[in-house]
């Protein structure tokens, strides 16, 4: 008589990994491509978007070097290419300047509208359904990262 085969312990076929700097830029470039798709069929780059949507965001039309530090803070960005940036912008008719300061037109704001309607059921799929104490709790750890992240960037460009 054979001795019965053990039952194997069930384990898990999908353990979530753990939070790290790969995890959280995968997720983020997975995210950003997606973004970077419905831009690049409207002419766009990344850059580009964000510089825009700076601009619209803000409550009064904001001075070029105000944009640029905006930019720079958000993807830390060399300053001449987010310049740049502001240049080609202007070019396309999407920024103009009004005296010393730069606002969106309405070709700007419009564009923006567009893209934010492509992406959004896009964007409703990806984010959709996920735990709001899940989203919270990321939400704390990404910001404390950010933080965390940005003094030791200071400390190295210092």
């Amino acid at each position: 008589m054979t001795a019965p085969t053990p039952t194997p312990t069930p384990t898990p076929t999908s353990a979530a990994p753990a939070a790290n700097a790969r995890t959280l830029g995968l997720a983020h470039y997975a995210a950003r491509g997606v973004l970077e798709h419905f831009l690049s069929l409207r002419g766009l780059t990344f850059q580009q978007h964000l510089t825009l949507r700076t601009a619209a965001g803000a409550d009064a039309p904001q001075t070029r070097e105000r944009l640029v530090e905006q930019v720079r803070s958000s993807i830390k960005a060399d300053p001449a290419g987010i310049r740049a940036t502001l240049d080609e912008l202007l070019a396309a008719g999407l920024l103009v300047e009004d005296g010393a300061r730069l606002r969106p037109t309405d070709a700007g704001r419009e564009l923006l509208a567009a893209v934010a309607e492509e992406v959004a059921p896009v964007s409703a799929r990806i984010w959709g359904g996920l735990p709001a104490d899940d989203m919270a709790a990321a939400g704390r750890l990404l910001a404390l990262i950010a933080r965390r992240a940005d003094e030791e960037l200071a400390t190295l460009t210092a």
